[in-house]
């Protein structure tokens, strides 16, 4: 199934979703008004938005409350994506320029500050509470997860343990802010909730893996490997399996390459083809398809519909995805 056929049994809200999204973010400083309209003109693939409105749909009936969660979503990851161009010195993204490299780092940061700030005001104006709770929760995590990763990339002394704990807060937990919003703008029972947010969090968790083995060309002939996270010292779950298993000697030549000749095209391709001889790349999609089947299984627990068809797609999406 296309990301256009997984949108069909949510295409007119997605639509509306659209309308709305934009009122969110209207100011009356038109060089604000400038900056926003040109961050909704290059918005990706919306798989957040179509995560809020198909768990909703699973778990009842949508309702405004499900369009402001959806927003809501948008607005603070949206902010955070604004903050990472600058900590990052990001001058694309999405193959645009980026806000920073159009307009700054000032006005950058002030304007994912303002982001932040209507996201705020929507759950606050209407008491969304129990929104605002899920989703500043995944913010905050988001924060500890990116922070923790940078402090492991300076000694790279990650293990299997701390890896999966940095993807589950960096970015299982927005997927699964998304999945538990939806069902709490339609549901008051905790245990529904609870069940989308831990389906969600499984997903998130397999779609990051995913993300890490398009680093070794995904093992298959789909484009070359990057080698991208390793000129960035990320410690990735295919690289963190075959130092596991690697002799002393071995493990701290790879260590050393990382570390100190991470920008020498020669000396990654090296890192990558011990990873893959290692078996690193299997072991990493066996355990992507561990995730991906415990929110199966999960979603299993919901009654058949449209949206359940959907959203069982939309998690096969995330692991089968070419890019």
């Amino acid at each position: 199934m296309t990301v256009s056929e997984i949108k069909a049994p949510i295409e007119n809200e997605m639509q509306e979703f659209e309308l709305k999204f934009k009122a969110s973010m209207k100011s009356s400083v038109p060089l604000l008004d400038k900056i926003t309209r040109y961050i909704v003109k290059r918005k990706g693939k919306q798989l957040r938005p179509m995560f809020v409105f198909l768990a909703a749909k699973v778990c009842g009936e949508m309702n405004e409350s499900t369009y402001r969660a959806a927003s809501l979503i948008e607005l603070l990851h949206t902010a955070t994506l604004v903050h990472d161009d600058v900590v990052d010195d990001s001058n694309e993204r999405r193959g645009f320029f980026s806000v920073n490299a159009l307009w700054k780092n000032k006005i950058a940061v002030l304007v994912g500050d303002f982001l932040l700030s209507r996201g705020l005001l929507l759950s606050v104006d209407n008491k969304d509470f129990h929104l605002l709770g899920l989703v500043s929760n995944a913010v905050r995590e988001m924060s500890e997860g990116e922070l923790l990763q940078i402090e492991k990339a300076r000694k790279l002394d990650i293990d299997e343990a701390v890896y999966f704990d940095i993807i589950r807060k960096k970015t299982a937990s927005l997927i699964a802010s998304c999945c538990a919003c939806g069902a709490a703008s339609v549901s008051s029972d905790e245990q529904v909730i609870e069940q989308m947010r831990a389906f969600g969090e499984s997903v998130g968790i397999a779609f990051q893996i995913k993300d890490d083995l398009f680093d070794y060309g995904d093992g298959t002939n789909i484009g070359k490997p990057t080698g991208i996270d390793i000129k960035e010292k990320k410690m990735t779950l295919p690289l963190i399996y075959a130092l596991n298993n690697a002799s002393f000697f071995e493990k701290r030549k790879i260590i050393n390459i990382v570390k100190n000749n991470n920008n020498d095209p020669k000396k990654v391709a090296e890192v990558i083809d011990f990873v893959i001889k290692s078996g690193g790349i299997q072991y990493a999609e066996q355990k992507m398809n561990e995730y991906k089947n415990d929110a199966l299984l999960r979603l299993s627990l919901f009654s058949d519909s449209p949206s359940k068809t959907s959203l069982l797609e939309l998690v096969k999406y995330t692991t089968d995805r070419k890019n």
